[in-house]
């Protein structure tokens, strides 16, 4: 073999070279402000399909503020959101009315809540808040709300024994099962978590979490996961963003964000935690 044919063999055997997906989310020069309070200062967000984005600040950085608005629950003063869907118009998702915002919203948006108050109805049953969400799409037969409300808490990993049981009737780790279960049962485009393992014990936010991380690698889930707690960001994101005070003052991979932050605030909040 001439060293030519050597070389162009030795090619044919390396893996072809990945290509960069286009993002799904993309929100630029978000603004908000309550009062005299700057909420958010010009906030860029771009997130890839089948991404985890962990966002990290303390409170009042603005980091639940922005997810509310990946959620279409608030508005900015200014700034724009498009969301890639198959079949569906490239618009900045600010200008539509409420009603397009809420159906876009219950069709192709999962939210799991740190209050399951605010995600759930407490006093219907696990499997009737998640055949809501169902019903919102158009879905109408029983029985086929019935098994895919089934399904969905399966895959949640909530005991399927206890389906039928009220949500105020459960632990604070299974209600975080129900609106999980209730926000994957359209498979959205994209899953936001404000928060998710806050007030659990350390035993149950463990549980959870290895639940995300396995429905993730299964389903490919694009995800943004909001948490004040490093723990859960690392074990979690693919990619991070860190805020103060309405600014993102750092974000990369993170691996590097962990291993070698830039940022003073980063370093404090990255030291604080080891």
């Amino acid at each position: 073999m001439t060293p030519a044919s050597s070389m162009n063999a030795a090619l044919e055997r390396q893996p072809p070279r990945l290509m960069l997906a286009d993002p799904i989310l993309t929100m630029t020069g978000i603004e908000k402000s309550f009062g005299d309070v700057r909420a958010l200062r010009g906030v860029d967000v771009t997130v890839y399909p089948g991404e985890v984005l962990g966002i990290v600040g303390e409170s009042g950085s603005g980091k639940s503020t922005l997810l509310r608005m990946m959620n279409l629950e608030d508005m900015p003063d200014r700034g724009e959101y498009h969301l890639a869907l198959p079949g569906q118009e490239d618009l900045n998702l600010f200008t539509l009315d409420r009603f397009s915002r809420r159906m876009l919203r219950a069709r192709h948006i999962g939210i799991v809540y740190q209050n399951p108050h605010l995600g759930l109805r407490m006093n219907n049953t696990s499997s009737g808040n998640v055949a809501e969400r169902l019903l919102m799409a158009g879905e109408r037969s029983f029985a086929v709300l019935r098994a895919r409300a089934k399904e969905s808490l399966d895959a949640s990993e909530f005991p399927i024994s206890r389906m039928d049981a009220r949500p105020s009737e459960l632990s604070g780790g299974m209600q975080q099962r129900v609106q999980l279960a209730k926000a994957i049962a359209l498979e959205p485009a994209l899953l936001l978590l404000d928060e998710p393992t806050t007030g659990l014990d350390v035993s149950v936010q463990a549980l959870v979490l290895d639940t995300l991380k396995r429905l993730q690698r299964e389903r490919r889930i694009t995800m943004v996961i909001v948490s004040h707690d490093l723990g859960v960001i690392r074990t979690m994101a693919d990619r991070v963003m860190v805020m103060r005070n309405g600014d993102v003052v750092e974000q990369g991979l993170a691996d590097q964000i962990f291993q070698d932050p830039q940022h003073e605030y980063t370093q404090q909040l990255v030291h604080a935690k080891l």
